[in-house]
Parts: structure tokens; sequence; C-alpha cells
């Protein structure tokens, strides 16, 4: 089984004591990063879909890269809703085993990390246009290699934007879980992004916690006043539900 979660924007480097593991896809990132660095600061920042200053500071970041200089965890370095829920600084030992061997966190400059793989801070969604060695984009360079790196079952907690880079591939046999969160108001079920994101970092923090290895046990779940619905889920999608009183802004 692989939990899969989206990256951040918002990166750090942190000094820890977690043993450093090397991204199974290294190669193809140092293609990537050969590729960026022959772009200029126009093409760039026409990639990146930033602001003047963001695109300095990314422009300066990719120019003197190097990519075994300076890691951190994956599971440390990105700073975003999702990972400032799941804690995992707070984690023990076994918790953290268990975030090695089950969680992967889809990216479009490694394509697919362990929580322990080192990783430096860097820009690249997904979705940006880049034709990199001739592909249409991140999803056409990447092709099969993120899929072939997952076991199933698979519980989907990452967005559209980094799923569909595997949901392609799946074959007829392959377990494919998406995790969907709803606030109940009025008597109406809606989504909202961050509070989404937050599900879905308590969703990986209560897996570790309760080392979690049969996907009918995430049915469980029960944090932040969020309930399973068997009613309104399906094979491919599990829905979580909590009701409030006032409308989320």
């Amino acid at each position: 089984m692989h939990i899969i979660i989206s990256p951040t924007k918002k990166m750090r480097y942190v000094e820890n004591n977690l043993e450093i593991t090397e991204p199974e896809l290294l190669e193809d990132t140092l293609e990537i990063l050969s590729w960026l660095k022959d772009r200029t600061y126009s093409e760039l920042k026409t990639i990146w879909q930033c602001n003047d200053k963001l695109a300095e500071q990314n422009y300066e970041r990719i120019k003197s890269m190097e990519l075994d200089k300076r890691v951190t965890p994956a599971i440390l370095a990105y700073d975003g809703i999702v990972f400032k829920t799941i804690e995992p600084e707070k984690f023990s030992p076994k918790e953290i085993e268990y975030l090695s061997d089950k969680l992967r966190i889809l990216s479009g400059f490694y394509g697919v990390l362990k929580p322990t793989d080192g990783v430096v801070p860097y820009r690249l969604e997904m979705q940006a246009k880049a034709n990199i060695l001739g592909h249409d984009d991140l999803y056409d360079f990447w092709g099969e290699k993120l899929y072939s790196q997952l076991k199933t079952p698979i519980v989907n907690l990452a967005s559209k934007e980094y799923y569909k880079a595997i949901e392609k591939y799946l074959g007829e046999d392959d377990v494919f879980i998406t995790c969907n969160f709803f606030e109940v108001i009025e008597k109406k079920p809606v989504q909202k992004a961050t509070y989404s994101k937050i599900a879905r970092g308590e969703m990986v923090r209560y897996m570790a916690e309760n080392n979690v290895q049969e996907i009918e046990k995430i049915k469980r779940f029960d944090k932040l006043g969020y309930k399973y619905s068997e009613d309104n889920s399906s094979e491919r999608e599990y829905n979580f539900y909590r009701e409030t009183k006032s409308k989320y802004k």
C-alpha cells in the first residue's frame, strides 16, 4: 500500500537527524535541472507563473543548484498546510518508519519521493508548461515512471494536478482510493480547499499513528469531526463529512 500526497511551493532547509536517502528518479531530475539551467530568466518566469521577486529568487537558485548539497528530507522540506498538519518532527521512530514505507510525495521536479529522500528547494509545478527534451509537458516527460514507483492499493490524498500523472496508467485490478472531505453547511456538502488540506494531513498522521496496513481501516478516521459515509462513497472514493453550523470563509 502507498499513500500519495502533493508537494508544496513553500520549502525550507532544516537541520535534522533523519537518515537521508536518494530519490529513485534522480537521473531524470538531473535532466530537468540541466534543461532549466539553459533557460533564460524570461522563459523561467513564464514557466513559474509568479511575481518578479519569486522569479528572481528562483532564477538564482536554479543557476547555483546542486542536488547533493544542503539537502533536507522531503517530509521536512515541504512547508505547506498538509505537511504542517502531519507534524513529522513529533513522530516516533516507528511512525517515521511507517511513513518511509507507505508515504510517497509526487513532484514535478523529483517525480516520486520517499519522506526521507534528500531534496533542495525548487519551484516547478507538475502542470508547468515545460517542453523538456521535446516532451509536451511534465506529464509527458514523466510518463509511466511515477506509476511504476507505486504499490497498490493506493490511498490518494493528492490534488488532481498531481494524481492525474498516474491515473491514466492504472490497470483494472489496481485499487486506487481517493479520499474526499466535505463540510456540511446548511445541509449541503461542500469542499473547502484549506480544510481539505488539513484533513489530508490529519489522515496521514492518523494512518502513521495507528499503523494502518489495510485500506478498509481508513474508514475509521474520525479526526476533526469527520465521519466516513458508506452511503455516499464508492469503490474508488471514500467520502468523509462533518457538520458545521456556520459557513466557512
